[in-house]
């Protein structure tokens, strides 16, 4: 069954316009945590040259973004994968992208996620991230003080992290640059050394 996310039609505009100058001319984007599929559809169709791989650790989610992607001959099936994990179901990439994950997980998935980005990402291969996040000696926007309270109550776990943390532990990577995006979120876009 398809599910939606409202986020998804107002932020993918400004995401494709980013992604289309990160991304390789050609071959495979692993989505993490792909949520409903809308974004993997839409970037799918956006970039037609471009194999995408969307993946998710919930069951329901697979199943919305097999339904947003039926039909687009560039997108593989959804993989059941835990950003968390030290095993990945996928054993290399052309470039990975995360969007909204990072804040509405725990700290350690963001830590599997850099080190699978590590082991899947040939040299110079990008990995982009999207979503709210702190920067030390920024105030963040009263908005986000908000969302942030709002995922406390989720779990603990949760939070909007630093930037600077995210970048940290991304080891064997290089922060190319950080693009300013609407509503207050950032677009951290990597390389790997």
């Amino acid at each position: 069954m398809k599910r939606s996310a409202p986020a998804t039609g107002r932020n993918r505009e400004p995401i494709a316009a980013v992604l289309e100058e990160a991304l390789p001319a050609s071959g495979l984007v692993l989505e993490i945590a792909s949520g409903t599929g809308e974004h993997c559809a839409f970037f799918a169709e956006r970039f037609a040259e471009l194999a995408w791989q969307p993946s998710d650790p919930d069951a329901e989610s697979r199943t919305s973004i097999a339904a947003w992607t039926v039909g687009l001959p560039n997108v593989r099936p959804p993989l059941a994968l835990d950003a968390g994990a030290t095993d990945w179901p996928i054993a290399t990439a052309d470039a990975i992208l995360c969007v909204n994950m990072v804040h509405i997980s725990p700290w350690a998935s963001t830590l599997g996620l850099m080190a699978g980005a590590a082991k899947l990402l040939p040299l110079g291969a990008p990995l982009i991230l999207y979503g709210p996040y702190r920067r030390r000696d920024v105030p963040t926007a009263p908005s986000n003080e908000q969302f942030e309270l709002w995922l406390k109550g989720l779990s603990p776990e949760y939070g909007l992290r630093y930037l600077e943390d995210v970048v940290d532990v991304a080891r064997g990577f290089m922060l190319e640059r950080v693009v300013e995006m609407p509503a207050n979120n950032l677009m951290p876009i990597l390389r790997r050394l």
